[in-house]
């Protein structure tokens, strides 16, 4: 009987369970359905340029406005990516085509001018939103083996040529938009729901007959006498005195791409097969150099132990060798011991909002059609994760004999974010000159503090107090009350030589993926393929853990005891190598001139480096702690 009743629970739960899965959507993600006639919003967003990388609102320019702005709501992330979302003066009915539509006439001055030029000259594009998905403008190639058609994102403000016969630059203003909304069919209902948002942009000098009015008709696009935009041909010039006119036309397209898949058009972008090629290739590497590492490690380690134990039965005891002839300073307090806790802590912090991060993204919450969702979880991890960092910190300072934990957990609540934050700011007050929607508002500001001082700073107390109220970690040998003299170390295992030598290899493993990442953030497009950064972070993790650990063996090998700080910045130092990549692709890759925006990147990369550095340099810690813990537990000691 029991047994029947516990069935029919499980499989209540299961059902239950089901129908939770089939019912639930991301929030703003939801699929909408709409009905022939219904009015759909379209959206504007910020005017981006992959020259400049300072976003500016859409309105910052003269563009043709609504009776009234309204600011759409923003998360967290949103804002500080300087997205700002209002609404668009654009009038869609849902299946229903206009044309020639004529959105407002302005007329130009020599302020508005100037402003248009300069963002045709930064090659600023206009971004948009229909029912989430963002405005693309579809680009054919006639590259054979690459997809047909590419899709930018977001279409330029305007562009620059000459008249032929002229060697003059001109600036020609985009003043016509052919947008289609492509749609998806409910055979049984009739409703439909958007799976495409795509833009031609075509620049025309509109012309009409008498006095301009509310009622006038365009000569250059009429759609009662069939006369419609497809080319550019005699362009919208901007120079001040002139008139624009802004016209569009709208298209319904029914498409055979289901909702589900309607983001698969916007993640096709790069060439893929370049992608899957040269991770697997970096993994083979890397997996390779694992397996000889970890060989040489075990079959020399177990030698080693063998022969100190046998050594033990024997007189040559006396004459101890290697590695084991340290014992007595391996588990010495290195110096700056404090700073080391400090590290450490926020180490194991940097790390567990990775890992959290990258497994919600590989569960699709962080998709990107949930805008600013990977930095609002990113922020939000870090700050919570302080509890891991207050307990690792204060963990390691109680090992090494401290006793004022409240001064450590201090100290881990405020250097790295105090050092961020610091370069945070000098940045923003740059963006904020430039009078940039990508400066973070004062509201958004206090928000980021009351999360360190009010979330984060609490919580790494409460981690403190937590891992020092545990007893402390007993070392595997006792310490001598005096210190061993190092003697002369070989040219190859001077400690810089070696920590520079170290982080070859971890940076070797990602900067495959490394250069997929700074493209999407830097040349705007999308990073998606989570499960492969994933499996690229554990490479990095078994990577930093190994070379750590073969260098840390050759280290003491050589009677060399100060491993403690060499082990952290061994793994730690493939941040440098990260920092010069980052200028190498600043050089190579990027069309950035102005100075404020190279001082962005930079800026930001540096931030990036140096998170990466405390992530990377805690993983060779840890590995370097239990390997000689481990080593030194296993040899019989007198």
């Amino acid at each position: 009987m029991g047994m029947e009743a516990s069935r029919s629970a499980i499989v209540f739960l299961l059902i239950l369970f089901i129908h939770a899965a089939h019912s639930f959507y991301l929030p703003g993600v939801a699929p909408q359905d709409f009905e022939k006639g219904d009015e759909l919003k379209v959206k504007v967003n910020k005017l981006s340029s992959i020259k400049t990388q300072l976003p500016y609102s859409y309105y910052s320019l003269p563009f043709c406005q609504p009776k009234k702005i309204v600011d759409s709501t923003e998360n967290l992330g949103e804002v500080l990516r300087g997205d700002r979302i209002e609404n668009a003066p654009y009038s869609f009915k849902m299946r229903e085509a206009q044309m020639c539509n004529v959105l407002c006439r302005i007329t130009l001055d020599d302020k508005t001018a100037k402003a248009f030029k300069e963002k045709i000259d930064d090659e600023y594009r206009v971004n948009m939103i229909l029912d989430n998905l963002p405005l693309v403008v579809p680009i054919e190639r006639g590259d054979p083996g690459s997809p047909a058609v590419v899709y930018q994102l977001g279409y330029h403000v305007g562009l620059k040529g000459q008249y032929e016969g002229s060697k003059e630059q001109k600036f020609f203003m985009h003043n016509h938009l052919a947008f289609t909304v492509r749609y998806h069919r409910d055979v049984q209902t009739d409703a439909a729901r958007i799976v495409g948002f795509e833009v031609k942009p075509y620049s025309v000098k509109h012309e009409y007959d008498g006095k301009w009015s509310e009622k006038t008709r365009l000569t250059t696009c009429d759609p009662h006498t069939k006369r419609l935009v497809v080319s550019s041909s005699t362009p919208q010039e901007v120079e001040p005195k002139k008139e624009i006119i802004f016209t569009y036309d709208v298209d319904f397209q029914e498409s055979e791409v289901k909702w589900a898949s309607r983001w698969d058009a916007y993640l096709l972008m790069n060439d893929n097969q370049i992608h899957w090629f040269s991770i697997v290739n970096s993994l083979m590497i890397v997996l390779f150099l694992s397996g000889m590492v970890a060989m040489i490690m075990l079959r020399t380690l177990y030698r080693d132990i063998s022969r100190y134990n046998e050594l033990e039965t024997q007189e040559e005891a006396q004459e101890e060798t290697g590695w084991k002839l340290v014992h007595g300073d391996v588990f010495r307090i290195p110096t700056n011991s404090d700073l080391l806790c400090v590290y450490v802590g926020t180490g194991v912090q940097c790390l567990g909002m990775v890992f959290v991060t990258m497994i919600f993204a590989m569960l699709g919450f962080l998709s990107p059609s949930n805008r600013g969702g990977l930095m609002t979880a990113m922020l939000l991890l870090w700050v919570f994760m302080g509890l891991f960092a207050g307990y690792a910190s204060s963990r390691l300072y109680k090992m090494f004999k401290g006793t004022e934990w409240k001064r450590i957990a201090f100290r881990t609540a405020f250097l790295f974010p105090a050092v961020v934050s610091a370069i945070f700011f000098v940045l923003n007050a740059l963006i904020w000159g430039q009078k940039s929607s990508g400066a973070v508002p004062f509201g958004t500001m206090f928000a980021l503090i009351f999360l360190w001082f009010g979330i984060s700073v609490p919580l790494v107390f409460v981690g403190a107090y937590l891992g020092f109220k545990k007893p402390a970690v007993d070392d595997p040998v006792k310490t001598n009350k005096i210190p061993r003299q190092i003697p002369e170390q070989a040219w190859y295992m001077n400690p810089v030589f070696s920590i520079l030598i170290g982080g070859i290899l971890p940076f070797g493993a990602v900067f495959i993926e490394l250069f997929f990442i700074l493209t999407s953030i830097w040349l705007n497009q999308f990073y998606y393929i989570f499960g492969f950064l994933f499996l690229v972070f554990v490479i990095l993790i078994v990577t930093c853990a190994e070379i750590t650990v073969v260098l840390c063996y050759f280290q003491l090998c050589s009677e060399d005891y100060l491993w403690w700080w060499r082990s952290y910045l061994t793994s730690g130092s493939s941040a440098l190598y990260l920092f010069l990549y980052a200028a190498f692709y600043f050089f190579t890759k990027l069309q950035i001139t102005k100075l404020v925006s190279a001082m962005l990147y930079f800026g930001y990369m540096l931030i990036a480096s140096y998170a990466f550095f405390v992530l990377t340099g805690t993983i060779g810690f840890y590995a370097c702690l239990w390997f000689t813990r481990l080593i030194y537990s296993s040899v019989k000691i007198d």
